[in-house]
């Protein structure tokens, strides 16, 4: 199975749970999981990364050609399904036009068309006011999940060591 990254995963990961200073495995496990064709995200989701300009967007643009991928002529077909779906469902015009100007979109299409897990931090929600990946991808039959439940699935694990000052003591510093 391989995994389509939502921004919100890279940037509450940075924010909160996995803090560059404080929990480096995560963005190891991240690195390693690309390199074996596991874990991905968009150019889209990019681009929102590199306008927060901070350490996630000097972090993501060093993986700009391996982690996030354009959109190619599978992904521009599956807009179609991801538009009509999405303008068939009750959504407010103006939740609409959001979804189509915002990486979601690209996000959900890109799924679709290579058959994607996608990974995310929305919950569904029963409102026309904003389109929610999770209830698209639902409504396209697409998998989706948290990254805390594709972490567990993949087995993923970011085992202590020993801290720097007992490493340097244990080691004669």
């Amino acid at each position: 199975m391989a995994y389509l990254l939502d921004a919100n995963v890279f940037i509450q990961a940075k924010n909160l749970h996995y803090g560059f200073d404080f929990c480096p495995a995560f963005w190891d496990w991240l690195d390693w999981a690309n390199q074996h064709g596991l874990v991905f995200s968009i150019e889209r989701v990019l681009d929102e990364l590199i306008a927060g300009n901070d350490d996630l967007a000097q972090w993501a643009q060093q993986r700009a050609d391996a982690l996030f991928l354009p959109p190619d002529a599978s992904v521009l077909a599956a807009f179609g399904t991801v538009s009509q779906w999405v303008t068939t469902q009750g959504y407010e015009p103006a939740a609409i036009n959001t979804f189509f100007q915002i990486a979601d979109y690209y996000l959900v299409a890109h799924a679709l068309a290579h058959r994607f897990t996608v990974v995310s931090h929305e919950v569904p929600a029963n409102t026309t006011k904003r389109v929610k990946i999770p209830n698209v991808c639902i409504g396209l039959n697409i998998r989706h999940m948290t990254p805390y439940e594709m972490l567990r699935r993949e087995r993923a694990r970011f085992v202590l060591g020993a801290p720097q000052a007992q490493q340097e003591v244990g080691n004669g510093g």
